[in-house]
């Protein structure tokens, strides 16, 4: 069999920065971003970053509406079943209204509870005597 030895990796040591080096990056960094924003100031940039801001302000606003469309077409289809239970309560009431005001209903709840009769053709009397008269 073979041995397997395992080196370790050699540690570099940060090497300290010097002040010219520094010093050089921060100008080129200071002229690159003159020059970014500089560019930034043209014309055709501004026209792009203004119809940008447009597209976003549209897709919030269509957001917005079709999340209002939905909450009121909820609420629409809770108030048509509303008023379909109204219609259902109402076609039941008439029901029960004809059924209560049948001249037969009203006859016989006055022969047994009041104890009145239809008068006879002896105890009907016209009186005379009105505008046509």
């Amino acid at each position: 069999m073979a041995a397997v030895t395992i080196e370790r990796p050699e540690v570099q040591t940060r090497s300290k920065l010097r002040p010219d080096t520094v010093k050089v990056g921060v100008t080129t960094a200071l002229r690159l971003s003159r020059r970014i924003f500089a560019g930034l100031w043209q014309r055709h940039v501004l026209v792009s970053a203004g119809l940008a801001t447009a597209l976003v302000v549209s897709a919030v606003g269509v957001v917005y509406s079709a999340h209002e469309n939905r909450v009121l077409f909820n609420d629409l289809a809770q108030l048509q079943a509303q008023r379909d239970g109204y219609q259902r309560e109402w076609s039941q009431l008439l029901l029960e209204q004809s059924a209560l005001s049948a001249h037969s209903r009203v006859e016989a709840r006055a022969s047994q509870g009041m104890n009145m009769v239809v008068p006879g053709k002896r105890d009907i009397v016209l009186v005379p005597g009105g505008p046509e008269s």
